[in-house]
């Protein structure tokens, strides 16, 4: 009987292959077949479901709804393998899907961000490089992590100003120009990178073990950066914390890009198409968000829209 684990490893591989962004429900389904180990369990149920959310439950209802979709989609995999494993039902935990509301960086802390990044020690002086060109990338382009994970040096294009973005979410392929600077920032990473392990083909961004950079070891590091400049306040037992994200800098990107709308006196609307475009959104309704969650942003709207409505124009 090939154990839960193993088959969880290669569930998590088989999505990822497909582009799917799976940081959270790794760590959540990994707990999950720990407590099944733990009791003895070689398959799921949804009795085993209950006895775990019974055990671990003091989340809220809207996340243990979340982690039940997680456990669902594994088992719903797991039954053409095994009879025995039960899809516990989708109405055992009552929730709403809900959304952070995002953290909005200044510029003042994202470029401490980068400069803390960039002093980060290692033997070979890489990892600061690394993560400092990392993180400023998601910042200047609004990329998801696990589509600047997986890059590929092949797919930096740094004379065109290019990036191919072919990981991004459900497995959607696009193109994602990127300024002359930030290709600049590209490419003397890649001769650092290529100065201290020599050229070699495969990841763009790599650890100095010559390995591509994992969703855990990112927001770990990512973790102790905000801790340093005091973004996050530092926890005991050596966790991430709680504050701003990486995902955040992917908001910050958004929220920029429709203020310098406003102000230039683009129109929303039509502009709102290009930036869901670039970042990969499948809806632009998933862009349009960023009005309702952010206060300046809904406050701009609302006052186009009342310029409008008496014949003063739009903003």
């Amino acid at each position: 009987m090939i154990p839960l684990a193993v088959r969880l490893d290669h569930y998590l591989e088989i999505r990822r292959g497909l582009g799917f962004d799976l940081s959270t429900a790794a760590r959540v389904l990994r707990r999950f077949v720990e407590f099944a180990a733990a009791e003895g369990m070689s398959h799921i149920t949804t009795a085993l479901f209950l006895r775990w959310r019974e055990g671990f439950g003091s989340a809220d209802n809207n996340t243990w709804s979340a982690r039940l979709g997680m456990v669902r989609g594994f088992a719903a995999w797991l039954q053409g393998m095994d009879v025995r494993t039960e899809v516990p039902p989708s109405g055992l935990v009552s929730g709403k899907p809900r959304r952070a509301r995002p953290y909005i960086y200044s510029c003042a802390e994202t470029s401490a961000l980068v400069g803390e990044a960039a002093r980060l020690p290692s033997a070979w002086g890489l990892r600061g490089w690394t993560y400092a060109t990392f993180f400023g990338l998601i910042t200047a382009t609004g990329l998801r992590i696990h589509e600047a994970i997986m890059l590929d040096d092949a797919d930096v294009d740094t004379g065109a100003a290019v990036l191919l973005i072919k990981r991004g979410k459900n497995g959607r392929t696009r193109l994602v120009p990127v300024t002359a600077c930030t290709a600049a920032r590209l490419d003397a990473y890649r001769n650092e990178r290529d100065r201290i392990l020599g050229p070699t083909p495969g990841p763009f961004f790599l650890q100095e073990s010559g390995l591509r950079p994992t969703d855990c070891a990112a927001r770990y590091t990512f973790s102790q950066i905000c801790q340093n400049i005091g973004l996050r306040a530092r926890p005991g037992f050596h966790r991430h914390g709680r504050g701003p994200r990486i995902h955040d800098l992917r908001h910050t990107f958004a929220v920029r890009a429709i203020l310098n709308w406003y102000h230039r006196g683009l129109d929303p609307d039509r502009e709102m198409f290009h930036l869901s475009t670039y970042l990969g959104h499948t809806k632009p309704e998933h862009t349009y968000w960023y009005i309702e969650a952010v206060p300046e942003l809904l406050q701009l709207a609302c006052q186009r829209a009342e310029r409008s409505l008496t014949g003063k124009g739009a903003l």
